[in-house]
């Protein structure tokens, strides 16, 4: 890996205007410390793989964005389009556009998926209505009167998607969606996030299944013990296998 590829605080959005950035980010939960000055810019309507071995610091450096409880952001700056969001608690936070998918989808039971849908635009500011969702979601379309949680959990990662593009949303935030899913549903999601993409929006992407979002993004972004190791074009990672080896074991 050459010395233009390797940094320990990333580079301003590689020559893009920096739509969103974060910027000397310390979190921790409890007494450890997970997240350990990260930095990096994301340009508009990019699509950004943040990758890295088991406990490097994923899920934690995307919870700390969304302004979560946990870990606790203890030092740092979070900016989205010119507005501080580190000051913030998550749901100012989501009100400004930052939505946060995790990884267990957070299926609300005992309600159908247009129940799911219309339950996330209860506060403002909304986004998509409901039949432009089932547009681009016409799995979606198809099973509105079924209860959520008896979804295949293709479905259910659909419905968690769609959900956030219901709320007002300028940068998504997925963690894992791939994780136990078929080819063809991650094929179906992976067109779904191209999809959005095209519609402007910003979308940072946690997914064990590196290679499937490299291919996905347009940059990438390595993390190695809370800290950022790498920050380039997702090309780059494809094209250096002592890269993928080195920090993502593939």
């Amino acid at each position: 890996m050459s010395e233009a590829t390797t940094v320990e605080r990333a580079a301003p959005a590689h020559g893009r205007e920096a739509y969103f950035s974060v910027r000397n980010v310390h979190a921790y939960y409890g007494e450890s410390y997970i997240v350990q000055g990260v930095s990096f810019d994301v340009a508009e309507n990019e699509i950004v793989a943040l990758l890295g071995r088991n406990g490097a610091g994923k899920t934690s450096t995307l919870r700390t964005i969304a302004r979560t409880d946990d870990p606790a952001l203890m030092q740092g700056e979070i900016w989205l389009a010119g507005t501080a969001i580190h000051p913030m608690k998550a749901f100012e936070a989501a009100r400004q556009g930052i939505q946060l998918v995790p990884e267990d989808r957070r299926i609300i039971p005992g309600l159908t998926v247009e129940e799911n849908l219309v339950l996330s635009q209860v506060a403002k500011p909304i986004g998509w209505p409901l039949e432009r969702i089932y547009g681009h979601f016409p799995r979606l379309a198809e099973r509105r009167t079924q209860e959520a949680v008896t979804l295949s959990g293709g479905e259910q990662q659909m419905l968690a998607v769609a959900r956030a593009l219901a709320r007002d949303i300028k940068l998504l935030l997925l963690d894992e969606p791939y994780e136990g899913l078929a080819p063809t549903i991650v094929r179906e999601i992976e067109k779904i996030l191209v999809e959005v993409k095209e519609l402007g929006i910003t979308t940072i992407i946690v997914e064990q299944n590196a290679i499937a979002a490299l291919q996905l993004a347009d940059r990438a972004l390595i993390l190695d013990m809370g800290e950022i190791v790498f920050d380039g074009t997702a090309k780059e990672v494809l094209e250096d296998a002592d890269l993928r080896h080195r920090y993502l074991a593939i």
